[in-house]
Formats: C-alpha cells, sequence, structure tokens
C-alpha cells in the first residue's frame, strides 16, 4: 500500500509535535509517525524557557501550560551536616516586562507538555500514529519514499519532504551517513520520576553528600511526583527500582525518612554533547534531538529541539506552496549555529551540576538568541532599536476603536507582519498583515513602548516574520526592495 503526503514527520517528541502543529495550522497534509508504541511517559525534560513560552502563545499552547505547570520553586541546599540554605531562582527578583512577557522558565513534566501538544494537534485535526516504525527511506530530487512497519504491515509512505526528529539514536541520520560528531563528556547520572514520602513540594531539595555524591529531589509541577537526578560511577548496572533508588537517596543526604514508594520512570545515561556535521540531505531534513544532543544543564534540549520545528514549519509550507526552494537552505543556517551556541552553554554548565551549583542566568532564557548572519536578514541604511535577526519584542498599543493590545496578538498566526511607522505608501500583499502606528492611525503607540522597544524611523517599515524575528526594516522609498525580498520567502504570485 502507498500513500502521498506533503510531509512525513519522523517522531513525536517536542520537536516532531511542534512542526505537526505548524503545519497542521497551515493545512498543509502531512503524517507524524512515532515509533513507540504509546506516548512517552517520562520527564527528560521539565522546563519551558521563555523564549518557547512565546512560540507556544503563537501555537495556540501557552495558557494550557500556564495552568498546567507551575513555577520554579526555590532551591534548598543541604549541607553534609544537615543545616540548609533557601535561595530563590535566579531572575526571580525580575519581573515580566511589555518588551518580554515571560521572564522565568515554566516547569512542566515532558510527559505533560506532550499531552497538551497532541490535544492540540487533535484540535487541529490531526494525530500521531504510534506504533509506525520508519525502516528505510529512497530520497529523489522530487521526493522520498519511505517504508514504515506496524501492527498492518509494511507501507510506503511518498512525500514531498522527510523530516527526522527520530532523537539522538536517529535512524534517519544513520540511513542519510551524516556524522554525528562530538564528546562524551564523562558524566553519567540518573534521572527518575518517583512518588516519595518525607519531603516537602514547596523546595528543590538539594543535597551534598560528599564525594560526588550530591543529589536531587525536585517536585514536579502539575503532578505528584518528584524528580531525582544526580551522578553514578561511568560502569557497572545501576537498580532504578523504588528500592535501589531509595539506598541511593539514603546514601546520599543521610536520611531514612525519605521513602521511594513507586518509579514512574527512570533512566541511567552518559552526558554527551553532539551535533549532526549537517541538517539537510536534499529532501530530508534533521530536527531535534536527531540533529544536536546536549546535557541537561541548562534546560537547553528541549527549547532547542522545539524553536528547530518552529523555524522549519513556515518555510516548508511557503516552499510546498510556490515559494522558492532556496528558503529552505536558510533552516540550517539559521539553526546549526544556534545548536553549537547551545552546546557550548550546557557544558559550561555541566561543571557546575559536577559541583552542585545549579545556579543560571538569562543565556539559557534563549530570549537573546538571534539570525543576525542568516541570509533572509535584510541590512539598510534604515537605522531602528533592533538588528535584522533579532528577535522582535511585545509592546502595547492601543487601536483605533480604543481596544488595547498587544503586538504579539498581532504576529499571532501564519502570517509576515509589517509594522509601519505613521503613514507610507506600501502596498498590501497576500500572506503579510500590515499595520500602521502613529496618532490617527489603526494603533496608537499611547504609551511609548513602540516607539521606544523598535525605534523605526517615520515613515519606515519593520518586516517581521512568521517566528516572531525582525526581517530588516524598509524606508519608504523602498517599497521595492521589500517586494523584491517577499519575492524570495512567499508563494509566487502572492
Amino acid at each position: 500500500m502507498r500513500d502521498s503526503v506533503d510531509i512525513l514527520i519522523c517522531g513525536a517528541g517536542a520537536a516532531g509535535l511542534t512542526l505537526a502543529i505548524d503545519l497542521a495550522r497551515r493545512g498543509i497534509a502531512f503524517r507524524l509517525i512515532e515509533k513507540l508504541p504509546s506516548p512517552f511517559q517520562g520527564s527528560r525534560g521539565k522546563g519551558i524557557q521563555p523564549r518557547s513560552l512565546e512560540v507556544f502563545e503563537d501555537l495556540g499552547l501557552l495558557d494550557r501550560a500556564m495552568a498546567t505547570g507551575g513555577a520554579y520553586p526555590p532551591v534548598r541546599k543541604y549541607a553534609a551536616d544537615g543545616s540548609f540554605v533557601d535561595q530563590e531562582m535566579v531572575g526571580a527578583d525580575h519581573p515580566p516586562t511589555p518588551a518580554e512577557p515571560y521572564r522565568l522558565p515554566l516547569m512542566v513534566p515532558q510527559f505533560l507538555t506532550e499531552t497538551l501538544m497532541r490535544e492540540r494537534l487533535l484540535e487541529l485535526g490531526a494525530v500521531v500514529e504510534f506504533g509506525v516504525e520508519l525502516t528505510g527511506l529512497a530520497a529523489t530530487d522530487t521526493g522520498v519514499e519511505a517504508t514504515v512497519r506496524s501492527e498492518r504491515g509494511d507501507e510506503v509512505i511518498r512525500a514531498s519532504y522527510l523530516i527526522g526528529c527520530d532523537g539522538g539514536r536517529s535512524f534517519v541520520r544513520g540511513a542519510l551517513g551524516i556524522d554525528f560528531p562530538g564528546k562524551t563528556l564523562g558524566v553519567r547520572a540518573i534521572v527518575a520520576d518517583v512518588i516519595l514520602e518525607g519531603l516537602s513540594r514547596d523546595v528543590w531539595h538539594r543535597f551534598d553528600g560528599g564525594d560526588g555524591k550530591h543529589l536531587s529531589i525536585c517536585p514536579l509541577a502539575g503532578s505528584d511526583l518528584f524528580q531525582i537526578q544526580g551522578p553514578i560511577p561511568l560502569e557497572g548496572d545501576i537498580d532504578l527500582s523504588a528500592e535501589g533508588l531509595t539506598r541511593r537517596v539514603v546514601e546520599a543526604t543521610g536520611r531514612e525518612d525519605i521513602v521511594l514508594r513507586s518509579v514512574s520512570w527512570a533512566s541511567a545515561y552518559t552526558m554527551n554533547a553532539r551535533l549532526a556535521d549537517r541538517y539537510r540531505d536534499g529532501r530530508v531534513f534533521l530536527a531535534g534531538d536527531a540533529a544536536h544532543i546536549h546535557p541537561p544543564t541548562g534546560g537547553q534540549g528541549l527549547n532547542t529541539s522545539l524553536q528547530d520545528a518552529y523555524n522549519l514549519g513556515w518555510k516548508l509550507a511557503a516552499v510546498l506552496r510556490g515559494a522558492p526552494g532556496s528558503l529552505l537552505d536558510t533552516y540550517e543556517a539559521e539553526r546549526r549555529p544556534i545548536a553549537a551556541g547551545m552546546l557550548g552553554l550546557s557544558t559550561r554548565l555541566l561543571e557546575g551540576f559536577k559541583k552542585g551549583d545549579n545556579r543560571r542566568g538569562r543565556e539559557v532564557q534563549q530570549l537573546d538568541l538571534d539570525y543576525a548572519e542568516s541570509p533572509l536578514s535584510f541590512v539598510s541604511d534604515a537605522a531602528s532599536h533592533l538588528a535584522p535577526g533579532s528577535r522582535a519584542p511585545d509592546a502595547n498599543v492601543r487601536g483605533a476603536g480604543g481596544g488595547a493590545t498587544r503586538l504579539f496578538h498581532l504576529f499571532r498566526g501564519t502570517h509576515w507582519t509589517l509594522l509601519v511607522s505613521g503613514s507610507a505608501p506600501f502596498t498590501p500583499r497576500a500572506g503579510m498583515h500590515i499595520h500602521r502606528i502613529g496618532p490617527g492611525l489603526e494603533f496608537d503607540d499611547h504609551l511609548g513602548q513602540f516607539t521606544a522597544f523598535y525605534g523605526v524611523p517615520d515613515r519606515a517599515a519593520m518586516l517581521v516574520r512568521p517566528d516572531g524575528y525582525v526581517a530588516g526594516v524598509f524606508a519608504a522609498a523602498q517599497a521595492e526592495a521589500l517586494q523584491a525580498y517577499l519575492d524570495r520567502v512567499l508563494p509566487a504570485g502572492t
């Protein structure tokens, strides 16, 4: 049996689900397959960083994620003698601002995050196909033939593009012969989601037992579980049963009142830092852990993965509808340098993890990541406060009808956005929303935030990409340059 779709997505973790949601809201035909027979029930990742929360807002996931998860609790650091000191999360004293409405990570266990994403996908008319494994692929200049296996037998799926979101042991990456260089970082650890007694849920408990026996026990927001993390010897079997983990907790904490009742999920793993040599092979792309794997320090892996997909989705949809195929070349150009930087950050933070130091700064929030060197960043003489490739900040404005709104609300959706400062003769175009900001225009900068954050000159316009990054600033005399730019990124004839 053969089936034909525009996109075949292999792997239904954070990257695959994000891509599927984005394609579904754009009306692109796809299939999302996952070789596991049922949803993953662990929480390898539990932190949604501020930039990812902005992505969730655009995808219609933010409010339900906020309602499901919770803020990270203060850290209670125990010394070997049992004394302790409490520390607030780094950044807890920096409240949200109009430009950055989300300043702290949200804790949501990965299995709950993926549950919310599958629910959102179902609202958009699509589902994950569990128990369907990719076993072979053959790519040509015009498409990909993928062989998959399920309880129904073998099936061949014909797709215009195939996206490998199938994790660190990616079948897709291996089939393409793409190297995955990097290194093993000399740290082996356990992570386990458990039910336990003897600890409160209002703090993140971190024990320094000496001799490298520190242990972290964190209450997982949105559940009755705790997550245990800690280093283990590089070699040897590890008992991940409730009894075995209880013994490990007693050894690290010196306390016998902490008792594990059950283990929901557990893993012993060796930390690696690896980056695929390339993200694309013709009509096949890699995203998420298939393209890069990080140590868990800093909560960068899941967030980088879903933002890979957020970058790729709008580009795939545009090309399928007639935009120049060269647009897809910008995916690797933009996302691979980001992953390389995150590998360096996570590895540096790992050195702190080895010593029981888990302090985090702004660098983990991913708000300052940019695509300044991207081929899509249009550089001109028109000055502004934001360089091409920068994240477009939020701001409050007031509509001509009297209602207040935010720029993020104007950005939300599948379109490009042109923010015009004052009145200027920019021509509407399908796939781009134009909003004029100024006295007596569609929106009034009544609080001065648009001027303060964007600094767009009068009668100039800032073009914002569908993924919320600045494409460039165009003066009134550059209307033709704007149209030429849009010819590179929008379907022909629009």
